[in-house]
């Protein structure tokens, strides 16, 4: 009797032992020892050699060179922060042993991740891959922008592999840009306009691309502050204030461009006299019986209304309520 109860004790034992281990193998599992699990099951999917593995194909003759990457900053060892500071081509095309081994005869390469028009993945998949390097500081407000809800790629605008990334460069950016945006395109060609086709602006200056709180993507919280980081001499506070200036700089402008001066909406007096009533204003053509006729009045030759009104952004004269001076 004895013994049955030495045998029963001794088995609970060794079932709450059990019990314990599984316990424990799960808990080390969630805890983080999942990810060492993981990375031993698919480390044999990586190649061994890394970018040397992959550059025996992908040299300059390849379809698909690779070889400028090392002109960039993605392809620097010394920096941690870089794809080759890990698992180099792998860390964004994912693990390549299966792709990059010798075939036989009939069979099909296995695809590997890869980006751009032709890719396997969506451009949000694609785009994930990017974000979990590139998702701090300028690009925090990708989420729900603009771009990411059209299904931009990252790699519609940037190039990866080229030494010299186009949409990084102030004179090229712009080109990147017009490859969509046709309307701004035309725009630029106008006689009066930033100056982005002469490689002396770029598009970036004025709008985040990644994503910004305002509908147009600008850098700043507003359109006027956005403007104020070139034209900050029209910020003011001013004694006597425009009305319009403070409100919002295209009630007057159009900013890619125009066909009149100062790339404004329209001419004076025509520009001015959409808020300011003409009656019994010398901006009005009058014959000498005091009506509207066909002879131009002088005061609006020239500058027209800013010919006596040519403070037209404030004025912080004592006597510039009219901003005449």
């Amino acid at each position: 009797m004895n013994n049955n109860r030495l045998q029963t004790t001794a088995l609970l034992f060794l079932l709450c032992l059990l019990f314990n281990a599984t316990i424990k193998a799960e808990q080390s599992i969630t805890s983080g020892n999942a990810e060492t699990v993981a990375d031993a099951d698919q480390a044999a999917e990586y190649t061994q050699k890394g970018a040397d593995t992959c550059l025996k194909c992908h040299d300059e003759d390849s379809e698909f060179p690779v070889l400028s990457i090392f002109k960039t900053k993605h392809a620097q060892p010394a920096d941690k922060r870089t794809p080759f500071a890990g698992l180099q081509c792998e860390s964004c095309h994912g693990p390549g042993a299966k792709h990059a081994k010798k075939l036989r005869k009939g069979e099909i390469q296995p695809p590997i991740i890869n980006f751009g028009d032709k890719s396997l993945l969506s451009p949000a998949r694609q785009n994930q891959i990017c974000l979990e390097c590139h998702e701090k500081q300028s690009r925090i407000a990708w989420k729900g922008s603009a771009h990411e809800s059209g299904e931009v790629a990252c790699t519609n605008c940037h190039e990866i592999h080229a030494s010299q990334d186009k949409v990084l460069t102030t004179k090229e950016q712009p080109e990147v840009c017009f490859n969509c945006h046709g309307k701004e395109r035309a725009e630029f060609y106008k006689p009066s306009v930033h100056p982005v086709r002469f490689g002396q602006m770029s598009c970036s200056e004025c709008h985040n691309p990644h994503g910004s709180i305002t509908g147009s993507l600008l850098t700043k919280p507003t359109l006027n502050e956005t403007c104020y980081t070139c034209h900050a001499e029209k910020r003011g506070p001013f004694l006597w204030e425009h009305a319009p200036v403070p409100e919002d700089c295209t009630l007057c402008h159009t900013p890619h461009g125009s066909v009149h001066p100062a790339l404004l909406k329209k001419r004076p007096p025509l520009l001015c006299q959409q808020c300011h009533s003409q009656a019994g204003h010398p901006s009005v053509a009058y014959t000498g019986a005091g009506l509207p006729g066909g002879t131009p009045s002088g005061f609006l030759l020239a500058g027209s209304c800013l010919n006596c009104h040519a403070q037209v952004h404030g004025s912080n004269h004592p006597s510039g309520v009219k901003v005449m001076r």
